[in-house]
């Protein structure tokens, strides 16, 4: 359950200007989860969050800076190239395009290689190996941002 409600509170803070616990709080109850402040607060700190700029509205939850700026070159081989995204336990599989693993992999080394382990690539699959299955999750959860070309947003 803890897993799933990490997926929908990254989902949350890719598609709303979530700025408080309890606003992040009401949007997981609006989606099913049965939560108290105390445990969103306990969910954004192991997840990393942190709080940025969002212009004139102030600010709201987001992935570090770190884990989402990339360039858009790699950005757009990654997205280009892509076909599914996996995680099991703390090992997350991607499928590309047939030749394009090795490109893609250099793309993920370059915008969030601090947060992984390790990298195979082959011809069209790469393994990454992350700590945990919490780092795997949220990592995931950044690389499907990243395939939709939505690396601006954190």
């Amino acid at each position: 359950m803890k897993n799933k409600r990490h997926a929908k509170i990254l989902d949350i803070i890719s598609q709303y200007d979530t700025v408080t616990q309890s606003a992040l709080t009401e949007k997981l109850c609006e989606f099913g989860f049965s939560v108290t402040q105390a445990t969103v607060s306990r969910d954004i700190k192991e997840l990393g969050l942190v709080k940025v700029s969002a212009g004139t509205s102030g600010y709201r939850y987001a992935l570090p800076t770190n884990v989402v700026s990339h360039t858009s070159k790699h950005m757009s081989i990654f997205s280009q190239s892509v076909i599914s995204i996996e995680y099991a336990l703390h090992t997350i599989v991607i499928k590309t395009l047939a030749g394009m693993a090795q490109a893609a992999a250099a793309a993920i080394d370059s915008s969030v290689g601090n947060r992984i382990l390790g990298s195979i690539a082959g011809d069209d699959t790469i393994i990454i190996v992350t700590e945990s299955e919490k780092a795997a999750l949220a990592l995931t959860a950044v690389l499907r941002q990243m395939q939709e070309g939505k690396h601006s947003k954190g």
